[in-house]
């Protein structure tokens, strides 16, 4: 059984596309990644996923259970954080943590002062006078004081300093370790590639690929630098390509022997060859619709 799994989940609003035909898989204990900018289908297919909104076609399941025909039971395991922090502006965190606790019918007192305290949080403090940051920490501690077994964050870290996010992740990485899973949405590819396991891209409401954050970085994809070189044809196998002088930068991706060929036919003064970094990959994927 997947914590998490989506059968061509389709959401269309009116004739305008949100996500085609989403097939995922999040294994129960990841640390699953959900990669893509703005606009790409993040928070349709997590709002979807949650039972928010209707999908137009296909089904999704949370630990086997259909959201759309038991939401309540599916969402009871659920800690979930939007990446808008929208919150009654007139009560105090600390009632609101309460109220947020009462509709779970959970004592989660002894958590929530741990988390506001690991978070610089002041619980005594009116939500209208926070700060964007300090909306966030109280959609975290939300998310988090009844212990869930599956945390969902769409963006956590917007909004957040450096400081905070180290302690935010400190703090997925405990519950990660106790068992829990954590499906993280970002745009942040550093986030992905430092913290999750696994991960999956999405481009304009299609999912592009799946899996782990080892063969996504390490594909057999190089990034090939040569310098002092005259200029040459470029072959199928080569993307991303940019000349700055006597200097080429690109990305490789075919038969590694072939390569070595194709480089030892061409004259140069320096070369440097490395497996990109997510952030490559990624773009690779946007800006060309690519498969690597």
């Amino acid at each position: 059984m997947f914590a998490i799994e989506t059968n061509a989940l389709t959401k269309y609003y009116g004739k305008a596309r949100g996500i085609v035909d989403v097939d995922l898989t999040v294994p129960q204990g990841d640390f699953f990644g959900f990669i893509g900018p703005n606009g790409a289908g993040k928070s349709t297919l997590i709002r979807t996923l949650l039972g928010f909104l209707s999908p137009s076609s296909g089904s999704a399941q949370i630990m086997g259970k259909d959201t759309a025909k038991d939401k309540v039971s599916a969402l009871s395991q659920i800690g979930y954080l939007s990446s808008d922090c929208l919150f009654y502006p007139g009560m105090r965190v600390g009632d609101l943590l309460a109220l947020s606790a009462k509709l779970r019918k959970s004592d989660c007192n002894a958590e929530a002062k741990r988390l506001c305290e690991r978070l610089d949080l002041d619980a005594s403090r009116k939500i209208s006078d926070l700060s964007f940051g300090n909306r966030k920490k109280v959609g975290i501690v939300c998310a988090l004081q009844h212990k869930p077994s599956i945390c969902i964050f769409d963006e956590p870290t917007s909004g957040l300093d450096p400081l905070m996010q180290k302690e935010f992740f400190s703090i997925l990485k405990e519950r990660h370790k106790d068992g829990a899973t954590i499906f993280l949405s970002s745009h942040i590819l550093s986030e992905v590639e430092q913290h999750c396991s696994h991960a999956a891209v999405i481009r304009e409401g299609r999912l592009l690929i799946s899996d782990s954050v080892e063969k996504l970085s390490h594909s057999g994809v190089k990034r090939i630098t040569l310098k002092g070189v005259l200029p040459f044809d470029s072959t199928a196998e080569m993307h991303d390509i940019v000349w700055d002088g006597n200097t080429v930068r690109f990305l490789y991706n075919g038969n590694q022997k072939v390569m070595m060929q194709l480089l030892a036919s061409l004259s140069f003064e320096d070369i440097q060859i490395h497996d990109p970094t997510l952030d490559e990959i990624f773009l690779h994927y946007y800006q060309k619709g690519a498969s690597v």
